[in-house]
């Protein structure tokens, strides 16, 4: 059985967890609520403007722009990972390494070359391990997220589609749901699909016409790329919310297992202590009968 030095110095220990993972906990919850405003607002911008462009994409049909255009084979494909910087934040990370990496190695399984676009040491790290090329790493910036990391991204992606470099680019992000759930996401971002798939259970919407200038075809070039940031910035924010929910919920778990381990340490300090005494009581009590004898 442990002394009671042991005991007590494992019960002062877990005590000091206890406090960071507190101190962990209350920063993670003060930072999320800035990121879910930060979210929540921007995702009915990316979404209006994103069903815009469905609007001028359907009414010039006859004229295809380079972002939009498959190409009839691929052979390379960029993928743009999005995790955080850091970890204990449960299996936040692994979740969405697990789905960039799946899809990495099914690409792979048919032949095409597979690079990486990381943002977040997390996704840089697993990528390398995994022995695939990391061609655009922005390690670093999750700290200090802002439009600027999104248009640098956006601007990778679209030059190197327009030039051949990959044939598609898809974005593996954290989609923020609630402070319990957030679900890894794997979207194709280029080529752009800007006519939403029809679903057979739902009614077809009625299209609005809209009066526009200039053209249809000039307001596609200046939209398409705009489009794409945004689509990368909404992932940023959804990752940047995602993560700083999961380390508070990690944390919180955390400090409900120390306190779980304080009561048993305890209990076990409180039985140690018993025992010493109970030894002592019949260390004397064996004295005085020899004594007696």
């Amino acid at each position: 059985m442990a002394s009671l030095k042991d005991v007590r110095t494992k019960i002062s220990g877990v005590g000091k967890t206890k406090q960071i993972t507190k101190a962990m906990n209350m920063v993670a919850s003060a930072k999320l609520r800035g990121a879910q405003a930060r979210i929540e607002q921007f995702r009915s911008y990316a979404d209006r403007f994103k069903a815009m462009l469905h609007d001028i994409a359907a009414a010039e049909e006859e004229r295809v722009h380079p972002l939009l255009a498959a190409r009839d084979e691929v052979k390379n494909v960029g993928i743009v990972l999005a995790t955080s910087d850091r970890g204990l934040c449960g299996g936040f990370n692994a979740n969405l390494t697990n789905a960039a990496l799946t899809l990495a190695k099914a690409k792979r399984a048919e032949g095409k070359n597979v690079s990486f676009y990381c943002i977040g040491r997390k996704g840089r790290d697993a990528a390398r391990k995994a022995g695939f090329p990391i061609v655009y790493d922005l390690s670093g910036h999750m700290g200090t997220l802002d439009f600027h990391l999104a248009d640098r991204l956006g601007l990778e992606a679209i030059d190197a589609f327009l030039q051949g470099t990959v044939d598609e680019v898809h974005l593996v992000y954290g989609e923020f749901v609630n402070l319990m759930r957030q679900n890894p996401v794997v979207s194709q971002l280029l080529p752009l699909q800007a006519k939403e798939e029809k679903k057979e259970e739902a009614p077809a919407p009625t299209r609005v016409e809209y009066l526009y200038e200039p053209t249809g075809r000039a307001l596609m070039e200046a939209l398409l790329p705009r489009v794409i940031k945004a689509l990368v910035y909404r992932g940023l924010l959804d990752t940047s919310a995602s993560e700083h929910a999961a380390r508070m919920a990690a944390m919180d778990n955390a400090t409900r297992n120390c306190d779980d381990l304080i009561g048993s340490l305890t209990r076990l300090f409180n039985k140690t202590r018993q025992a010493a005494i109970t030894k002592d009581l019949i260390d004397i009590v064996g004295g005085v009968e020899a004594l007696k004898g």
